[in-house]
């Protein structure tokens, strides 16, 4: 019976480290992950230049990521990037990321990238922005049309309002192309818990907010009159 004790106090032992362990690299992922975010921002708030912006210093929402992506993302930040061109809030559902330029699997776990081809953040006409639907941009599935999105630029914030929110084939290319006002268009696979390769793309569409009252003030005239 002794060494079953001592086995038994061992294991108990073995539990209680590796609890510890997995305890502080959680910690420790936060740590560097606040530590990343405040070196965006200094680097960010000391370039000269219309297009960086300084990046907020929140710590990411883990609570709805997949464990890899969380994974992928505190290994992300050992990597260098340029500065962030915007900063994309969406208050409704706490998210407050980076928009890197581009979409390649690094920036995507770092931040949300934007999609070549589509108007650049602060122009007008179609912005495109990917993210993870594991990551960043899971909480998607939980926003509504009249829902409001804002975009961080040099010296402005542009407030978006969600007026279509789509389902389509992944090869479905035509929710990028170009309108005549600024819009917002967010990109993300689907089904969000679809186990590998995701079929659909879900599709959240925006128009800049002042264009949006601008639409439905005509609207309310046309019906009065």
């Amino acid at each position: 019976m002794s060494w079953l004790s001592r086995l038994e106090r061992l294991l108990l032992i073995v539990g209680v480290l590796m609890l510890a362990l997995y305890v502080a690299a959680r910690i420790h992922g936060t740590v560097l992950s606040d530590a990343e975010l405040q070196r965006f921002k200094m680097q960010l708030a000391s370039t000269e230049g219309p297009h960086w912006v300084a990046l907020a210093g929140a710590s990411p929402d883990f609570s709805l990521w997949s464990e890899r992506r969380i994974q992928e993302y505190q290994e992300s930040l050992a990597a260098r990037f340029a500065p962030a061109i915007a900063i994309l809030r969406i208050p409704k559902i706490h998210v407050e990321v980076p928009v890197l330029d581009g979409t390649d699997e690094l920036s995507l776990n770092r931040g949300v990238g934007h999609v070549a081809g589509t108007a650049n953040p602060g122009e007008r006409g179609n912005v495109a922005i990917a993210g993870h639907r594991d990551g960043f941009f899971r909480g998607l599935k939980d926003v509504a049309l009249g829902d409001t999105i804002e975009m961080d630029l040099p010296g402005r914030t542009e407030t978006y309002v969600i007026d279509r929110i789509s389902i389509v084939d992944r090869n479905d290319v035509s929710v990028l192309e170009p309108t005549p006002r600024a819009s917002l268009t967010l990109v993300t696979c689907y089904p969000f818990y679809f186990v590998g390769s995701a079929p659909k793309r879900y599709i959240v569409q925006a128009s800049i907010a002042n264009a949006a009252e601008a639409k439905t003030h005509a609207s309310g005239e046309s019906q009065t009159n």
